[in-house]
């Protein structure tokens, strides 16, 4: 049976609460996890290590979080993403809403886009996509 989007959103709200010892009310789908929540790099990889518990599907390294794009000059150029870096950046993060990025672009403010929102809207298309390996 698939989870309500109700049901997702608490689930990743437990999850963030326990990982960075925030309160429920504090983790609103808005909430951004490095500049409201306080996420630090080591973080992200508990977090992924507890949806990937929590939910039960296997998150691939960079396919969450972005991983070695800021030193591909073809993505980067004075610390702004380049036309084809936000392009990358759409194809491996479509749970990411890029919206109010396009106009800025800058490298630093990439981390303001990880919020609970795309957090819960990352689980509900990996619920979506069957598993490789996964019992039918």
């Amino acid at each position: 049976m698939a989870m309500s989007a109700d049901e997702i959103f608490k689930s990743v709200q437990g999850v963030l609460c326990e990982t960075l010892m925030v309160d429920e009310d504090e983790v609103t789908p808005e909430a951004s996890l490095v500049k409201d929540l306080g996420a630090e790099s080591i973080d992200f990889l508990d977090i992924v290590f507890r949806l990937e518990k929590k939910f039960s599907f296997k998150i691939q390294q960079g396919e969450l979080f972005t991983e070695n794009v800021m030193s591909n000059p073809a993505f980067v150029v004075d610390g702004k993403f380049t036309d084809s870096g936000m392009k990358m950046l759409r194809e491996k993060m479509p749970h990411l809403d890029f919206s109010g990025f396009d106009a800025d672009r800058r490298v630093d403010a990439l981390s303001e886009l990880f919020t609970v929102n795309a957090l819960c809207e990352f689980v509900k298309r990996k619920l979506a996509t069957p598993q490789a390996g996964a019992p039918a």
